[in-house]
């Protein structure tokens, strides 16, 4: 099942974009005998300024066709690493072969988006910044692979 991070913004040479990048290349690898990735990153121009629905409009056309969307958004639903690990082998045993999640820019994303989700996820009831949710949702996917190949990485 190919994961999909389709993300508003551009993640330049940063700490954050190195971090994204090491979890991303070890996600690759678990997650190959898991029938799991590769990750993809897909990045659209953060506008200034710019409107929900033109950032929208954006990210639509780097969703693949037919996937499975997750959105990341405050009033997602909120659950612990291992449920996060067993929902993403419920969507690859059910037969989904791309999953998308989608991250906004930094007024979030258009309504329009998030009712077109299958799936909203949460990492908690604080707002953080889209670059730094990239990072922590390619830890998480990371996390979710050793969770479920029985690697000590996670340790509840």
């Amino acid at each position: 099942m190919w994961i999909h991070i389709c993300a508003v913004g551009r993640l330049r040479q940063s700490a954050e974009k190195s971090l994204f990048d090491n979890y991303r290349i070890r996600f690759d690898k678990l997650g190959r005998n898991l029938a799991l990735g590769p990750l993809q990153l897909h990045e659209v121009k953060d506008r200034k300024h710019g409107s929900q629905s033109a950032e929208a409009a954006l990210l639509s056309h780097v969703i693949p066709a037919n996937s499975f969307i997750c959105s990341l958004d405050e009033r997602g639903k909120i659950i612990s690493s291992p449920e996060f690990a067993a929902q993403l082998a419920k969507w690859r045993d059910d037969g989904q072969n791309d999953v998308s999640f989608l991250i906004g820019g930094a007024n979030g994303l258009h309504a329009n988006l998030r009712a077109s989700a299958n799936f909203s996820l949460s990492f908690g009831k604080m707002v953080w910044p889209h670059m730094m949710v990239r990072l922590m949702l390619s830890e998480q996917l990371y996390r979710a692979a050793s969770i479920l190949s029985g690697n000590p990485y996670h340790r509840s």
